[in-house]
């Protein structure tokens, strides 16, 4: 029996879908990752092709994802994502208070071949990453922020929130770069996403609320 994806929104062009925490965006290797968005979204519509991502969203981060419905739309919404001509939006909880009401972060880093998927901080080697943020409210110990991302690198929201020279404050469950234990959700979600339909250029918007 097909396992159920919350659909914002489908045409013949794009599928867009409200991913839940914890499951793959794409097929992973193995019998035991191949449930993931692609797979129901492709029970689901049998028309759609084989690999229709053009973005991706960590297994533990939840919220809007899209999909090509087919081979033009795919090659329309992968430039665009390439060609930085996407707004993303994140909604986000830190583990620590945050003062400054806003700010940019731009921080270089790179994968940790000794501790993979771990990324380090690397002025000299790292990718530039560039990550605009507001603070949204607060509450004892915690912050929500919300998190532009003008780049998208591997990790980057995870990092630059956790480093001492982005935000230095860990989202919250975040396991790698912060104190969150397994089995606890990452309050991460893709909570706008805006761009060009590939069909006709019309700028289109999705919201989704975050679910923490």
């Amino acid at each position: 029996m097909a396992r159920s994806l919350d659909i914002i929104h489908q045409d013949q062009h794009i599928l867009v879908v409200n991913k839940p925490a914890d499951l793959l965006a794409v097929p992973g290797r193995g019998p035991g990752k191949q449930d993931c968005v692609v797979s129901r979204a492709r029970t689901l519509f049998p028309e759609m092709i084989v690999q229709p991502a053009v973005h991706r969203l960590d297994m533990q981060t939840s919220g809007i994802m899209v999909l090509a419905m087919n081979k033009d739309s795919r090659r329309k919404l992968s430039s665009r994502f390439q060609g930085r001509q996407v707004v993303k939006r994140y909604t986000a909880i830190v583990e620590k208070t945050v003062a400054a009401s806003s700010g940019t972060i731009t921080l270089p880093f790179r994968l940790d071949p000794d501790n993979r998927p771990y990324q380090i901080y690397d002025p000299v080697n790292g990718q530039e990453a560039v990550t605009i943020w507001r603070r949204l409210e607060e509450h004892p110990g915690t912050t929500w922020i919300e998190f532009t991302p003008l780049t998208g690198r591997t990790h980057q929201l995870r990092v630059h929130s956790a480093h001492q020279l982005g935000l230095g404050a860990p989202i919250v469950g975040n396991r790698l770069y912060g104190s969150g234990k397994e089995g606890e959700p990452m309050l991460l979600h893709a909570s706008f996403l805006s761009f060009n339909h590939p069909s006709d250029d019309r700028i289109i918007e999705f919201n989704s609320p975050p679910p923490f």
